[in-house]
């Protein structure tokens, strides 16, 4: 008698197995779509995800976070702004023959500084998000750099050097001709 309500059941275990495994595959190929690179994430979209997100910086107002990102397939530098919610375009900031890391942010996040580096050698550049244009702070210098930061005003940027064989700390002065960044233009 138990032989045959085994043999009674074991057609409906195995079509439950089989669904079973067809809803897991369904699952995993829908799991292996959202790891798949896209372009700049939709608006608005919440600040954490399942990509390599690091080496963060605020500005000084606190509205917007600065960090490194490899949610479009490469390292790109994205900014996310904390009130509204959703990214901040930044047009020409991110290159696809340049690594961009450790980004500081001025006081209302104007100014964005960074390292870049392409055919190997890191350079720290400027991006005004007024302007949209980016600046090459370290061009021709001799020596490697690392960790930039911004003032809160976005008229100094320091900066680590190796250009003695050791680390040192340098300050670049972007003059008193530019324009600072300050909360509501004051």
């Amino acid at each position: 008698m138990a032989g045959t309500q085994e043999a009674q059941t074991r057609p409906v275990k195995d079509w439950l197995r089989r669904l079973g495994t067809r809803i897991g595959l369904g699952i995993a190929v829908l799991g292996l779509g959202s790891c798949t690179p896209t372009s700049r994430p939709q608006l608005p979209v919440a600040l954490n995800s399942y990509y390599t997100d690091e080496q963060p910086a605020m500005s000084g107002d606190g509205r917007f976070l600065a960090f490194v990102s490899n949610r479009d397939g490469t390292r790109s530098i994205l900014l996310y702004d904390l009130q509204r919610k959703q990214f901040a375009q930044l047009p020409r900031l991110n290159r696809k023959d340049a690594i961009a890391e450790t980004p500081s942010l001025s006081y209302t996040g104007r100014y964005l500084v960074y390292v870049a580096s392409d055919r190997g050698r890191p350079e720290i550049e400027l991006y005004d998000r007024i302007t949209q244009r980016t600046q090459v702070l370290t061009g021709g210098y001799r020596g490697w750099v690392r960790n930039p930061n911004i003032s809160s005003d976005g008229r100094y940027v320091v900066f680590e050097t190796g250009r003695r064989g050791q680390w040192d700390i340098e300050i670049i002065d972007r003059g008193p001709g530019i324009e600072l960044d300050r909360p509501n233009g004051s």
